[in-house]
């Protein structure tokens, strides 16, 4: 292994459990396990896998006068999400912005519950960029709001239809949670902090907890035959079939949120106030439409077509797939990309240019299978 990558807690277990580990995002991570991809996809659509996603960064906060709107407000000067209005244990999903209107990240905040909490908000983003937000962030606050990183915790996901009922038999509390809701509750008599939400289009749980902790809730949760492990590999075939944007691939710091289809998790209010950075260049968009629009595609046949692949029309490229693999529960391939807005429409018809051949495709609404998120 390369001693230049960094572990998470659960690191030993999954060696254990005969994972293959790749590095990913400066950590070595399982990208399967010996049950393979395909089987973890599966299991997850069916019943309930357990994903470490402990590599993920999350931070808190702070307002010094413990006040939701001065926490709120200093977060809104940087993401065009309304956070001002959240309640309570409200979670919601925004984007950092460049000032050009590109996605640093996307990120997860939420407001927690509990009233001592008040004037903080939980911060979720992405491993691979946890470095980069922390420090874009922290250089952006105003006086009296400070950001504190939380290296010492770790995250699980719990993902599948019978997660609900598997952690409700934990705590009860987790099964009266809405999506996009979240609230401190012990499992297993651990302090854990419980979102339901998750990245697979499923219904499911993203569970925060000490590192120190995590190896007993993941023991005890593996304990239960409706659970299995699942690694890297399904995880991305279950996001993509799903069509949620993986950060660095669908998005990056060239790509709007207009462009990328995202334009749900801009607030109304901040559609017409702004107050965040490239402001100008999404309002713009908003009203005018983007140049280009990330879409899905089917393509014909059972070959993948690849991140990079180009799209062709008429023997013009009118752009490229970002993502694209086999999608294990339509039983055929599936990408994502962006095309000239022209040629957004669904049942547009493409081509993809493997190999120097024009392949056909058409463009397809997502997510390519529902969510069965819990409304």
């Amino acid at each position: 292994m390369d001693s230049g990558l960094l572990q998470t807690p659960l690191h030993a277990h999954h060696v254990a459990l005969g994972a293959r580990m790749v590095g990913f995002a400066g950590y070595d991570m399982p990208v399967q396990y010996p049950d393979g991809v395909l089987a973890e996809h599966n299991w997850t659509r069916s019943s309930a896998g357990l994903f470490d996603v402990s590599h993920m960064g999350q931070a808190m906060l702070v307002a010094s006068d413990r006040s939701h709107e001065t926490a709120a407000a200093a977060l809104e000067a940087l993401v065009p999400a309304e956070i001002v209005a959240l309640e309570p244990g409200a979670q919601r999903y925004t984007q950092l912005l460049n000032d050009t209107g590109g996605i640093i990240d996307d990120l997860m905040v939420t407001r927690p519950a509990e009233p001592a909490l008040d004037g903080s908000l939980l911060l979720v983003v992405n491993a691979a960029r946890k470095d980069v937000d922390h420090d874009h962030i922290a250089a952006r606050l105003p006086a009296g709001v400070t950001l504190r990183p939380m290296p010492d915790r770790a995250l699980l996901a719990l993902q599948g239809p019978h997660s609900a009922a598997i952690l409700g038999e934990m705590s009860e509390a987790s099964t009266v949670l809405p999506f996009m809701a979240a609230a401190s509750m012990p499992l297993c008599g651990i302090d854990c902090h419980v979102s339901r939400s998750g990245y697979t289009g499923e219904d499911g749980f993203e569970i925060a907890i000490a590192g120190e902790d995590v190896v007993e809730l993941w023991d005890r949760l593996l304990s239960d035959e409706r659970v299995r492990p699942i690694g890297l590999g399904a995880r991305d075939s279950l996001r993509l079939e799903a069509g949620l944007c993986l950060y660095g691939h669908d998005i990056d710091e060239t790509t709007s949120p207009v462009e990328a289809g995202l334009t749900w998790s801009i607030g109304r209010r901040r559609r017409v106030e702004g107050g965040f950075p490239g402001f100008e260049r999404i309002a713009r968009e908003l009203a005018d439409g983007p140049a280009r629009r990330r879409v899905g595609i089917i393509p014909e046949g059972r070959a993948p077509a690849r991140e990079g692949t180009e799209i062709v029309v008429d023997g013009n490229v009118v752009g490229s797939v970002t993502s694209g693999g086999f999608g294990p529960t339509l039983g055929g391939p599936v990408a994502m990309g962006y095309v000239a807005s022209a040629f957004a429409p669904v049942e547009s018809r493409v081509d993809l240019l493997v190999r120097g051949q024009p392949r056909p495709a058409r463009i397809a609404k997502m997510p390519f299978v529902p969510h069965r998120y819990a409304r």
